[in-house]
């Protein structure tokens, strides 16, 4: 009757501990906030702030760019630029790790053979006893024995907690996040090609203007020479007028350079050596920012491929949870082999005396000292955790980067207007200074400062065209546009 309690005893505090070890820490979880405002504080003529769903995000960017050299600029850049190829094996890493995880779900079969000879002492017990034993009447164990084995083994751990599916599972999002962090990439790529090729025009125009101010700040030189032979002006105007050309002069130079870093700074992104690169810099001035269809705010988180990426992580991380809580529990484990044994190859096909099998159950769980568990488990939520903040970050940035160029856009034309009207407001005056210099009814200091001021203008018009298509570009990729 004792003993009977005593089992009785031990076997209920077995249970409670085998209860308490499953038990799993307490944890303080973070959801993520999926809210978006109804639409973009910044309203334009280009980009009215409406409910309207119509997005520039869905226009591929073979329809969004016209250009027929950019367009050929950026599909040798999506073939060949190194960086893109980089994130190209990183997908199929990612992929190889859902097919090993695919692996550790299923059981684990293998073949085997297997050929020893072992030589045991004669005075020790299994010396001894096959000393005594014969292998068949009359005929002696060998010495020293050899031993043939040929068979399957198999082992498999049954997913009782879905440890191995979730992990399979979290493998796959990330699968799935590598691809749109490359598609994210094109994005980035295809959105700084086009800003770095309407820089290049933008330059090539520029030098065009310094080219032509050059010749008429010459001539402009010649005549004061002329003025000063004739003793109507002084030597003093003679060095100011050179003084503007030699400083014109050194802005072309400057210009060449900017234009020769820019054209290798495409050519990087294309993935080759440095190369002239074909543009037609006559067109520049046509060029008009398109219309933009901002849509909604909401419609970032299916667009942008960074949302969606820190969505398929924060996706996975969520699994890693499940993953680590399983480990408190008990895990079950099968083995099994069969095979064919014998001490000469001869009798392998002896059967069923050559036969062997084996069949194993292993049903085991942490008890004590679970410090390496809750550790595991602690740090999976704080990534979990991590991912939450990081998901809101992006959708945030997101947000963000839309209104700013948005605004840009909008303040970029009323700005091109306004440069517009300067430009012909001191054009005129250029014409003006010259002829009023020439009847001596104006000062060479006028002349020079109108020409400086015409041409900071003229630069300035060029500059805003300029950051009006960048502006087009970049609201392009911030809506979500350009992977597609």
């Amino acid at each position: 009757m004792l003993k009977k309690r005593i089992y009785q005893y031990l076997g209920a505090a077995g249970l409670a501990l085998a209860v308490g070890a499953c038990k799993t820490p307490e944890l303080v979880v973070k959801n993520e906030t999926r809210s978006t405002p109804a639409s973009y504080p910044t309203a334009s003529a280009a980009a009215p702030a409406t409910a309207d769903s119509a997005n520039l995000a869905r226009v591929q960017w073979k329809q969004f760019f016209t250009d027929p050299n950019l367009k050929a600029l950026i599909e040798t850049a999506l073939q060949n630029n190194q960086e893109l190829n980089i994130t190209l094996q990183e997908i199929e890493i990612a992929k190889n790790e859902v097919r090993a995880r695919s692996g550790e779900y299923l059981p684990f079969v293998g073949l085997g053979a297997r050929a020893d000879v072992e030589k045991v002492g004669r005075y020790t017990l299994q010396g001894a006893t096959e000393e005594q034993v014969d292998i068949k009447e009359d005929r002696r164990t060998p010495d020293p024995l050899t031993n043939f084995q040929l068979g399957a083994f198999a082992t498999w751990e049954v997913d009782i907690w879905h440890k191995l599916r979730n992990a399979k599972k979290a493998a796959a999002l990330r699968y799935l996040a590598s691809v749109e962090g490359k598609n994210f990439m094109v994005t980035n790529l295809i959105s700084e090609i086009a800003n770095s090729y309407y820089e290049l025009l933008a330059l090539d125009n520029q030098l065009s203007i310094v080219k032509q101010n050059i010749g008429i700040q010459s001539n402009a030189l010649e005549l004061v020479r002329l003025q000063k032979e004739s003793a109507r002006t002084t030597e003093l105007a003679v060095k100011r007028f050179e003084a503007q050309v030699q400083h014109t002069r050194s802005l072309q130079f400057k210009l060449q350079q900017s234009i020769t870093e820019t054209e290798n700074k495409l050519n990087y992104l294309a993935g080759r050596y440095p190369q002239p690169v074909v543009r037609d810099d006559a067109t520049f001035n046509d060029l008009q920012p398109s219309v933009i269809t901002a849509g909604l705010p909401t419609q970032l988180l299916s667009n942008r491929p960074d949302i969606r990426q820190a969505e398929q992580q924060l996706a996975a991380a969520k699994l890693d949870v499940q993953v680590a809580r399983a480990n408190f529990y008990p895990s079950l484990s099968l083995a099994g082999g069969v095979g064919l044994a014998a001490f000469t190859p001869g009798l392998l096909v002896s059967t069923p005396q050559s036969m062997l099998y084996s069949l194993g159950a292993d049903l085991a769980g942490p008890l004590f000292n679970r410090n390496g568990i809750k550790a595991t488990y602690y740090s999976a939520n704080a990534t979990q955790t991590q991912a939450v903040y990081r998901y809101e970050k992006t959708v945030l940035n997101a947000y963000v980067e839309v209104s700013n160029q948005l605004s840009n856009i909008s303040n970029l034309e009323k700005s091109y207007d306004a440069k517009a009207k300067e430009v012909a407001a001191l054009n005129q005056s250029v014409d003006i200074s010259n002829s009023l210099f020439r009847y001596a009814r104006a000062e060479y200091t006028e002349v020079l400062f109108t020409q400086r001021e015409a041409l900071e203008s003229k630069f300035d018009l060029i500059e805003t065209k300029m950051q009006q298509l960048n502006a087009t570009v970049n609201v392009y990729r911030a809506l979500g546009g350009g992977w597609q």
